[in-house]
């Protein structure tokens, strides 16, 4: 039986090319020669009777025979990286690496603090964070993107083996810029509650891709919004006067004392926040990260 020309070494050079958009980019990457990667690339077009790469300019782009090779080859990369974390984390009861989603409105400064502490004592540990909103973290964690969740909101959902520890409240203030055109509402409460239905609202988005995506504090029955991806971009968006939303006091506390931004006289929001992970995961580095997050005054 003549063996696979598709190698894990040959789909790390696919996928190194069409990340850095050149053979030279992606041959400094892998340390290595420009010549090398050209030859494994001819080798494996002749091998397999097809043309992966074509020229656009000074770009080197996948044909769609060669995209259908590097997208099935990057779910083989993948695996192959999961199976030699699962064989040390076998052999020594610690996975050498914790996905982590963070919910966005929580207190970033304060989780990388803890995070610092960790891995002062864990300098081996590899750590990977993005940022989930809402649902997206819940579902992040059932879809088994992350191992961890840090500050989903509640409720904590029911049947899918999951253990939740609290993390406390976030006091999340209705706010108004002091540029917004309407700024004065912040002061007239009767004139707030009129114009309100024709204020924009400024949302950051559910990141679930597949789940029903939830909506929270104004946006809930807004006609008129401005959808943003983080809480930051919901923070510049607001302190532009672009809008009228919700954001954590400890994000905001110096703009409220500056006058920045003014606090509307509308129902604040403290729902509860959680961590969690999935029972089955037994892994000593998510058990020892979890138990120093809860233990943390939020």
């Amino acid at each position: 039986m003549p063996a696979n020309p598709i190698t894990i070494e040959a789909l790390e050079i696919l996928d190194a090319i069409d990340r850095r958009g050149s053979f030279a980019k992606a041959a400094e990457e892998l340390n290595k020669v420009t010549s090398a990667l050209s030859y494994s690339v001819q080798k494996l077009e002749e091998q397999l009777g097809i043309t992966l790469f074509q020229r656009q300019g000074r770009r080197s782009v996948l044909t769609p025979a060669g995209r259908f090779v590097l997208e099935e080859g990057r779910k083989i990369l993948y695996a192959t990286t999961q199976l030699a974390d699962k064989a040390k984390e076998v052999a020594t009861g610690w996975e050498p690496r914790l996905r982590i989603a963070v919910e966005s409105i929580q207190n970033y400064p304060l989780f990388f603090e803890v995070l610092a502490a960790f891995l002062e004592e864990h300098p081996s540990l590899e750590l990977d964070i993005c940022e989930a909103v809402l649902n997206g973290g819940w579902e992040a964690l059932e879809q088994d993107r992350v191992e961890l969740i840090v500050g989903a909101p509640g409720p904590v959902p029911l049947q899918k083996g999951y253990r939740a520890l609290p993390l406390g409240t976030t006091d999340l203030v209705p706010v108004i810029a002091a540029r917004h055109p309407m700024a004065a509402l912040a002061c007239d409460p009767d004139a707030l509650q009129a114009a309100l239905p024709k204020l924009r609202r400024v949302v950051t988005h559910d990141t679930s891709r597949v789940n029903i995506v939830r909506s929270a504090g104004l946006s809930i029955g807004a006609s008129n919004c401005l959808y943003v991806q983080t809480t930051d971009q919901k923070y510049c968006a607001l302190l532009a006067g672009l809008g009228i939303g919700h954001l954590p006091r400890h994000r905001i506390q110096d703009d409220l004392d500056r006058g920045r931004l003014r606090p509307l006289n509308l129902q604040s929001t403290d729902g509860e926040y959680f961590i969690a992970w999935k029972i089955s995961n037994k892994g000593k580095a998510l058990q020892a990260l979890s138990q120093r997050l809860a233990a943390t005054k939020w």
